[in-house]
């Protein structure tokens, strides 16, 4: 069975890139453009992961994550952000709530190790004969 995250982020190339990413690597991606969306999806389905945007439009990237941690305790937590911190404060702070915090600028494959760390591989992709 297909791992699953839930991504939140407000910029839709941001989504359309992760999803894209994550499901060639063999992962279910559950994208959300808005807080409302990612707290009715975390409601509906279990997850292995959460990816989330620091900034976001509709409402602090933080208070967000502490909302789906409360539906969904001990899930692990990436926040994906484009908003530079220094890494010390960055583990001080948010590391209390997330599990990583990735610059948007990091590399893939940066990305796609921090994913695999926390959560394992994705399943192979399994093509019916």
């Amino acid at each position: 069975m297909s791992k699953i995250i839930l991504h939140l982020d407000d910029e839709e190339s941001i989504r359309h890139i992760v999803a894209e990413v994550l499901t060639s690597k063999g992962y279910r991606v559950l994208s959300a453009r808005s807080p409302g969306e990612a707290v009715a999806a975390a409601r509906a389905e279990l997850l292995d992961l959460i990816i989330s945007d620091l900034q976001l439009d509709e409402a602090d990237g933080l208070k967000t994550v502490a909302q789906l941690l409360e539906i969904r305790p001990g899930t692990p937590v990436i926040l994906l952000t484009g908003v530079l911190i220094d890494p010390r404060v960055a583990r001080e702070t948010v590391g209390k709530l997330v599990s990583a915090y990735l610059e948007k600028t990091k590399p893939l494959s940066a990305f796609l190790a921090e994913v695999t760390r926390l959560i394992g591989p994705g399943e192979p992709d399994k093509k019916a004969d």
